[in-house]
C-alpha cells in the first residue's frame, strides 16, 4: 500500500512539473556563444521563466546555429523560427524596418547609460513596436557594445590613415555613407565570414566593437584597434508573430516586461565589461589607441546625420530623444 502511496505521489509530481512548463521556444542569434549576444538572451530567458513561474522555457542557440541574421529574420517572418536576437543593422537591410537606422546615426549616441535611458523612454518602445508591421513582435534590445575599428596591418592614429584602407561594413545605406564619408573603401561581407577575410587580407579593417573581437577570435588575424566610438550595436529581441499569437495574453505580459528589465541589465553588463575586454585584447597583443582627430571624423559624418533625420519620423524622435538627455 504505501509503495502505491509513493507512486502515486510520483505520477502527480510528474504531472505537476509537465503543467507547469506549457512552452518551449528556440531562440537564435548570429554571434559567438562566448558573445554578450549569448549572455543577454540566456539573462532574457531566465526572467521569462522567473516572470511565467516557469511556464515559458526559452532554450538559446548561438552560433548562428539557426542561421545568420537574415536567416533568423526570415524565418521570423514565415514563422519557422520563434524567436531571436538580432543586430539592429540588418533589419534596415533585410526587412526594410528604416526605422532601426535611428540606433546608428554616427556619434549621436555618447555613453551606454544615455542609450539605455532612451530606449526606455516611449521611442524605444515605438521602435519596437514598429516591427508589428513586419509580422513581428519586439520585445527589447541588448547590447553588443560600441564600435571601434579593428586593423590588420597598422595602427589608425589620424583620419588619413583610414584612406583606401578595405573596411568590412553591414551593407546597408547608413554604413556606407558614414564610411565612405570617413575615407575607407567599403566592403559588405557577412559576418561569420570576417575572421578569414582578416586572416587572408581580403580586408584590411573592419569596424567592430571590442566584445566581438574577443569571442569571434578576432585578435588572432588583426592586432590594432583604434578606438573611435562612433555608434553602439543593440540586437533587438523578438518573437515571430505566428508564435506570439499562441501564446495566452497574461504570458505576453510577462515576456514584454522581461524584455524591459533584460535590455537595463544589458547595458549595465555591455558598460561594465568594456574595459575588462580591453585588458584582455593587450594581454593577447592587442595595441588599443585613441584616434588623435575624432572631432575631424564626427564633422565628416555630421551631414550624414543631417540626411537621414529626414528618412523617417521615428529617427527624428529618436534623435530629439538622445538630445533631451542632455
Amino acid at each position: 500500500m504505501k509503495r502505491l502511496v509513493a507512486l502515486a505521489g510520483a505520477v502527480l509530481l510528474l504531472a505537476g512539473t509537465a503543467h507547469a512548463q506549457e512552452f518551449t521556444l528556440k531562440f537564435g542569434h548570429a554571434a559567438s556563444s562566448k558573445h554578450l549576444f549569448q549572455t543577454g538572451l540566456e539573462d532574457f530567458a531566465e526572467r521569462v521563466a522567473a516572470n511565467t513561474d516557469g511556464r515559458v522555457k526559452i532554450e538559446v542557440y548561438g552560433d548562428r546555429q539557426l542561421g545568420d541574421d537574415k536567416q533568423l529574420l526570415e524565418g521570423l517572418q514565415i514563422g519557422v523560427i520563434d524567436g531571436a536576437l538580432v543586430s539592429s543593422p540588418t533589419l534596415p537591410l533585410v526587412i526594410g524596418a528604416s526605422a532601426f537606422d535611428a540606433l546608428q546615426l554616427p556619434f549621436v549616441v555618447d555613453s551606454y547609460d544615455e542609450l539605455a535611458s532612451v530606449l526606455a523612454k516611449p521611442v524605444g518602445q515605438e521602435l519596437l513596436d514598429s516591427l508589428d508591421a513586419k509580422k513581428i513582435k519586439g520585445l527589447g534590445y541588448i547590447e553588443a557594445g560600441q564600435r571601434h575599428f579593428l586593423s590588420r596591418e597598422k595602427q589608425v592614429k589620424t583620419l588619413a590613415d583610414f584612406a583606401g584602407q578595405k573596411t568590412r561594413i553591414v551593407p546597408i545605406p547608413l554604413h556606407k555613407a558614414t564610411w565612405e564619408a570617413i575615407g575607407v573603401n567599403t566592403i559588405g561581407m557577412a559576418y561569420g565570414e570576417v575572421y578569414s577575410a582578416l586572416e587572408t587580407g581580403t580586408i584590411d579593417a573592419v569596424e567592430i566593437n571590442l566584445s566581438s573581437i574577443q569571442s569571434e577570435s578576432l585578435y588572432e588575424a588583426a592586432k590594432h584597434v583604434t578606438l573611435t566610438g562612433h555608434y553602439f550595436w543593440p540586437g533587438v529581441i523578438m518573437v515571430s508573430d505566428m508564435t506570439w499569437q499562441k501564446l495566452p495574453e497574461d504570458v505576453q505580459k510577462a515576456m514584454v516586461e522581461a524584455g524591459h528589465e533584460a535590455t537595463a541589465a544589458a547595458y549595465e553588463r555591455a558598460a561594465a565589461q568594456e574595459s575588462e575586454t580591453a585588458d584582455f585584447l593587450k594581454e593577447n597583443g592587442v595595441t588599443i589607441d585613441k584616434l588623435a582627430d575624432l572631432d575631424e571624423m564626427r564633422a565628416r559624418t555630421k551631414p550624414v546625420v543631417e540626411e537621414w533625420l529626414g528618412k523617417d519620423p521615428l529617427i527624428q524622435k529618436f534623435y530629439d530623444a538622445v538630445q533631451a538627455e542632455r
